[in-house]
């Protein structure tokens, strides 16, 4: 597992450029308005959302699993903690097939745990399949 930062920027070019020489790797995928990297030093998946929301400001934080297994049991430990979740679906967003769930916190910070099962060509989120009732997923680019 890893930890996500999920941020908005200004400028990709720029913010790219920074992280890149900040952590001496690129990016491990790069789209129009989107790059993400796989930091293996710190170990962080680092997402830059381009003209999503106030630049330097956080569009969401996360939890990469290696399974979808680590999600279905993440998403049943924080509902018997007491707290709501989007349930578990399978979705295509942010370039990417996932298995993901989402969960709000008291300030309205939102965390993803999810996998990621393949690549895909869209950034528009569109869920593919419920796990376990899931009822749809906000995704990151919203």
């Amino acid at each position: 597992m890893r930890l996500q930062l999920a941020l908005n920027v200004a400028d990709l070019d720029e913010a790219v450029d920074f992280y890149t020489r900040m952590f001496g790797v690129g990016p491990a995928k790069l789209r129009p308005g989107y790059a993400n990297f796989a930091i293996e030093q710190p170990p962080l998946k680092l997402v830059l959302f381009e003209g999503a929301g106030d630049s330097g400001s956080i569009n969401h934080l996360g939890v990469e699993t290696e399974t979808a297994a680590e999600v279905v049991a993440a998403d049943a430990r924080i509902g018997a903690a007491g707290l709501d979740t989007t349930g578990v679906d399978d979705t295509v967003c942010c370039y990417a097939e996932k298995t993901e769930t989402w969960v709000h916190g008291p300030d309205g910070t939102r965390w993803e745990w999810y996998v990621k099962k393949a690549d895909a060509d869209q950034l528009v989120n569109v869920v593919v399949g419920a796990d376990d009732g899931g009822s749809g997923t906000t995704c990151c680019a919203s």
